[in-house]
């Protein structure tokens, strides 16, 4: 089933200008969550017509999230949307004819994502595939005859019984991984072409490899793809290779790189066939602090060379029409921008700018780019790129909640190291902010570490600032946005640049008189638990701490987390490097330090870092009297699915901090309470 839902553009106009003109606007709150819309999935119509995307929206009463499909006309005019079926689409792609719209879907009953089609020229949408294994992504063939599916095969023995389920057996170096849990089977992820018009599809690359991104040749004849094909145990390599291969069952792929590190799709032939353009990544042991580069090479074979010298994460390269540029998005300090560069060399032309994350785009042949583009102050929306840069808004799908918020103010700071560094990073104010005043501030850290903190927007930060806080990002060493050097500064080193990093920002939000030294917190997921945990164990200055998804013996983390191939490049093995790993495991052994009152939390279905790295910790600290709180999640993984934990979550992270930072003094002391 499909609805269609058609919003004019003159009723777009007077919802937002209703809201401009409504009394006084009221703070955001944790229930927000259940209001704010996000949306992805971008795709432009070959005629520039149309750009198709997806809308994910939370249902309170149902405690879950759910994917839909809109279109809006490219002058705004109209919107559409497609798809209302509680089961959720997802990947919406046109046809190159405009005919179909195709999206993923597991409604009706499907084995996982199956494939779909919307015939344009009227109907209901049609399920055309009926895979043993759900779908991960597909491409068009540029003529729309074939398309390129990738999926897993099916493991012979795989047990689907749950009323007897048998034992796991692992036989591999890694076992594990947070989305696929214990790695028991044999299963690999291959290329498969569909047949559209006889439904019927064959793969491509058969044998024991795991196959990713596929894209077609302007012919049709070749697919180029991303693959791990080394010699001897995958697991304990980071080289992944381009190949090709003819659309063809029974055809044998060609390598086309030959790089020790990571070379990968997307990736991109140009109209002629005779380039195609590759992402590359750096050193393998620099893994957890990669920066992938674009590359273009001969598809006949040769060298690969870097399209530019910018030292700056790219991705998502395409071809112009006539094939003499290439545009990309770059990552760069707080932001993210679509940038263009001559296919054979030279200066690269920045197509957006300003403080802004430009999340994905989509280009037709003549010219016309659409993006996602998001910004502090506006959840991600769909925006046409006009010429000179200008970004007019074809999406409106937060424009009601906004007119009822009053959003913070969000600004760039950086600072200076007591060791010459200059990190940079974001201060939120806070709501009804007041000049010479002082007030509770929270140190908010990313994770990653490979990450940063950007213009992009954070009902995390707007719900602290509208609580009369405060809110500090620091994009400490380790992040990227800065080159590469930047990223890998903490190599075999953590918890101490990074720790350096975050001190000197509060130090300089001090001193600009916005911070209460007296009212400080700190906390963060992932890596940034992490870095909270080894902050509260180097200082006491905080008064209050979350650290979730964290850890701090990092030794126990050794065969109970997925970074195996991390740890043996870059700390090596436990008992070739012991005194590294004891060093690294700091807030464990040095938690007799520790005066801050500190809640931990984590899913306890967590095997990127498991929920044992927050226990060991709130242990620790009960013991030593200190005050804390252990929160576990049920059947979560290492990002919480369930809308309802996400917003217990929130509240949680503000009674926790208003307990300590907004409290009378005799309640904020840090001694556990009977």
């Amino acid at each position: 089933m499909h609805s269609t839902r058609i919003i004019p553009l003159f009723m777009l106009a007077a919802v937002a200008a209703a809201g401009a003109q409504s009394s006084t606007r009221r703070p955001v709150r944790a229930g927000d969550m259940y209001r704010i819309k996000n949306v992805g999935g971008l795709d432009l119509s070959a005629d520039g017509k149309w750009a198709a995307y997806t809308v994910t929206t939370t249902d309170s009463a149902k405690d879950r999230s759910d994917t839909d499909i809109w279109m809006t006309s490219w002058d705004g005019a109209q919107t559409i949307q497609v798809t209302s079926t509680p089961d959720g689409e997802s990947s919406p792609k046109w046809s190159p004819d405009g005919r179909y719209l195709a999206f993923l879907s597991s409604r009706q009953g499907g084995k996982g994502s199956q494939l779909w089609l919307l015939d344009r020229s009227g109907g209901e949408a049609k399920r055309v595939t009926d895979m043993k294994t759900g779908i991960r992504e597909y491409e068009w063939s540029p003529d729309g005859k074939k398309i390129a599916l990738v999926m897993s095969d099916v493991t012979p023995d795989a047990d689907t019984s749950k009323s007897r389920p048998k034992p796991l057996v692992m036989e591999k170096l890694r076992f594990k991984s947070d989305a696929g849990g214990y790695l028991a089977d044999s299963s690999r992820t291959h290329l498969y072409v569909f047949d559209v018009a006889t439904r019927k599809s064959e793969v491509i690359t058969p044998g024991g490899y795991e196959e990713s991104g596929p894209a077609w040749s302007a012919d049709g004849k070749w697919i180029a793809f991303e693959s791990k094909r080394v010699d001897g145990d995958p697991d304990r390599s980071a080289n992944s290779d381009v190949f090709i291969v003819e659309a063809r069952a029974g055809a044998t792929a060609r390598r086309l790189t030959t790089f020790a590190g990571p070379d990968g799709c997307p990736c991109a032939f140009s109209p002629d066939g005779a380039s195609l353009v590759f992402a590359r990544g750096g050193e393998p042991k620099l893994s957890a602090y990669n920066e992938e580069r674009l590359m273009i090479m001969p598809v006949a074979g040769g060298t690969a060379r870097y399209l530019t010298n910018i030292d700056r994460p790219m991705s998502s390269p395409r071809f112009t029409a006539d094939g003499k540029s290439i545009v990309f998005l770059v990552v760069d300090d707080r932001t993210r921008y679509v940038a263009k560069v001559p296919a054979a060399g030279g200066a690269v032309e920045k197509l957006t700018s300003g403080p802004r994350v430009i999340n994905d785009f989509s280009m037709t042949h003549d010219g016309k780019i659409a993006v996602l583009n998001g910004m502090a102050n506006l959840p991600t929306e769909v925006f046409a790129l006009d010429n000179g840069g200008a970004l007019r808004p074809l999406s409106h799908q937060n424009d009601g909640w906004l007119s009822e918020v009053q959003l913070a103010t969000t600004e760039d700071v950086s600072f200076k190291t007591k060791d010459g560094n200059e990190p940079h990073g974001l201060l939120v104010k806070p709501v009804g902010y007041v000049q010479g005043h002082k007030y509770p501030t929270l140190l908010r850290i990313h994770g990653g570490p490979n990450g940063q903190d950007a213009h992009s927007f954070s009902l995390e930060r707007e719900l602290f600032a509208a609580n009369g806080y405060a809110v500090l990002n620091v994009n400490y060493r380790g992040s990227n946005g800065r080159g590469e050097d930047y990223q890998k500064a903490i190599f075999a080193d953590w918890g101490n640049k990074e720790v350096i990093d975050l001190l000197a920002g509060v130090d300089g939000v001090i001193a600009m008189g916005i911070a209460d030294p007296d009212r400080l917190g700190i906390g963060g997921w992932s890596y940034g638990g992490i870095l909270t945990d080894y902050t509260i164990a180097t200082t006491n200055r905080f008064k209050a701490a979350i650290a979730g998804a964290g850890s701090a013996l990092q030794l126990s983390m050794y065969g109970s987390d997925q970074y195996i191939y991390q740890y043996e490049n870059e700390l090596g093995p436990p008992w070739k490097s012991q005194e590294l790993w004891i060093k690294l495991s700091y807030p464990f052994f040095h938690a007799d330090k520790i005066t801050t009152p500190t809640m931990f939390l984590g899913g306890d279905k967590d095997f990127n870092v498991p929920v044992i790295g927050g226990e060991q910790m709130y242990e620790a600290l009960r013991s030593l009297g200190i005050a804390t709180q252990m929160v576990v999640y049920p059947n979560q993984h290492h990002g919480l699915s369930l809308p309802s934990f996400n917003y217990d979550r929130l509240q949680r992270y503000v009674a926790w901090y208003d307990r300590f930072l907004k409290q009378p003094a005799t309640v904020q002391a840090g001694k556990a309470q009977p």
